[in-house]
């Protein structure tokens, strides 16, 4: 017997049911129970449901050349594989597979029909692309005779733009949050606080993203691969922030920068990225440093001059008063910076001043040397002050160079990332032009 099958309908033709319809005008058809005439056994071997037969057996119609129509109505559950490797932008095909669960090829033979899915009702979810049908026959070691089978397989697309406005695209603008960390500049003091809450908010994400999943260990899935790469930019960013900051709050006292850092840094990365060091074209400090040893040298010559020996003749009287009134005209000329009133003594030894033959700084000498040293201290803190600062703009430097160089680099992976990881779906351009116009 050969009956045709599609996915909601049997047809075959029984000999011992047909008539002669000269003989019984009228009756063109006749309806009879499926448990009063044959009906083929024909189930779904991949069924899911607990009855395992979940269709409704209604009444098979019978015309009078014998051809019987067979259309039992019900809900079908079927075991499908999911691959879920490229969701959302993924395509599931779940096979159904009818056969004879008693007869053999060799008693009944199965042809196929073509699906109408003109009554398909469309789905929020999914897309019905196609339900291509096949007829196999297979052999098993314990028989010799075939046993056909027909296998639909229905092909569904999944609609992206739930997915899109919900959790790409809220995904895309975190991440791009998370690149203003760079921007943000360290003394605010919120930088590793914004790297934090975007790192949250993709932790919030990705448990949705969990939710709405199978939990599978198959594959990993297209929008987690996203998701996790964002979060390792994040978290890099905020190891990286840390460090930013650790250059920008560097103690001066602490040491000065090495040298590869100097070069790697302040050279070849400041080079690559356009980048200057703020009054470099001034070059102030350097200007300042060419001449301070030469400053150091006239005070030490001052106080050699003022506590030297005494020669025997008349010279050593005008050395020192002459060291003496070098060291008057700072004093009496203070700079606004440097926070020291000095001012001309009430009596000073000046005033009276004696032949040259007479000595009268002689008794000033220790009064002398204590205005020195308290210069060379004052003097000496200036050049500490003066080089604490050159230290850390080096350091601040530093980090901003870092924070550019982190900027560019991570905008680069972020772009490369979501491109590769979404444009390596294989209907992503189809499901987008479908979904989102």
């Amino acid at each position: 017997m050969e009956i045709s099958l599609s996915h909601d309908s049997m047809h075959w033709t029984d000999i011992y049911l047909n008539w002669n319809a000269d003989n019984y005008p009228g009756v063109q058809n006749l309806r009879f129970p499926s448990n009063q005439i044959w009906v083929p056994d024909i189930l779904l071997y991949n069924s899911a449901d607990e009855r395992f037969d979940a269709t409704f057996h209604t009444n098979v119609l019978v015309n009078s050349s014998g051809a019987c129509q067979y259309i039992p109505p019900g809900i079908l559950k079927s075991t499908c594989y999911i691959d879920v490797r490229w969701f959302p932008f993924d395509v599931q095909k779940c096979d159904l597979k009818f056969g004879s669960w008693t007869h053999s090829g060799w008693l009944l033979d199965l042809q196929m029909l073509d699906v109408d899915i003109s009554t398909y009702i469309p789905n929020g979810e999914w897309d019905l692309v196609a339900v291509p049908g096949k007829r196999n026959e297979l052999y098993y070691e314990c028989c010799k005779e075939p046993y056909p089978d027909v296998t639909f397989t229905v092909t569904m697309r999944r609609r992206t733009l739930y997915y899109g406005l919900n959790l790409l695209i809220p995904c895309v603008l975190i991440s791009g949050l998370a690149l203003l960390v760079f921007l943000l500049p360290a003394d605010s003091g919120e930088k590793i606080s914004l790297g934090i809450t975007v790192l949250l908010s993709l932790t919030v994400f990705m448990l949705l993203v969990a939710e709405i999943m199978p939990a599978t260990s198959d594959s990993v899935p297209l929008i987690a691969q996203y998701f996790a790469s964002t979060m390792m930019i994040v978290g890099l960013s905020v190891v990286v922030t840390v460090l930013v900051l650790q250059f920008h709050h560097h103690d001066p006292h602490g040491g000065k920068m090495p040298k590869w850092i100097r070069v790697v840094l302040l050279n070849w990365c400041a080079w690559f990225l356009r980048m200057k060091k703020p009054g470099e074209d001034r070059k102030l400090i350097g200007y300042k440093y060419s001449h301070a040893p030469q400053h150091h040298s006239s005070a030490s010559s001052i106080q050699l001059t003022a506590v030297g020996s005494q020669p025997a003749n008349t010279n050593g009287n005008m050395n020192m008063y002459f060291g003496y009134h070098a060291m008057e005209n700072p004093c009496c000329h203070p700079s606004s910076d440097s926070g020291v009133m000095c001012s001309r003594p009430a009596s000073s030894p000046l005033d009276n001043r004696e032949p040259p033959g007479r000595t009268p700084l002689a008794g000033q000498i220790p009064e002398i040397s204590k205005i020195l040293e308290e210069v060379q201290y004052i003097a000496r803190r200036f050049r500490e002050q003066d080089e604490a600062e050159v230290i850390c703009s080096e350091w601040k430097f530093a980090a901003a160079v870092v924070d550019r160089l982190c900027l560019v680099a991570f905008s680069l992976f972020s772009i490369i990332c979501t491109f590769t990881i979404l444009m390596s779906a294989p209907n992503f351009i189809e499901a987008v032009s479908k979904d989102f116009t």
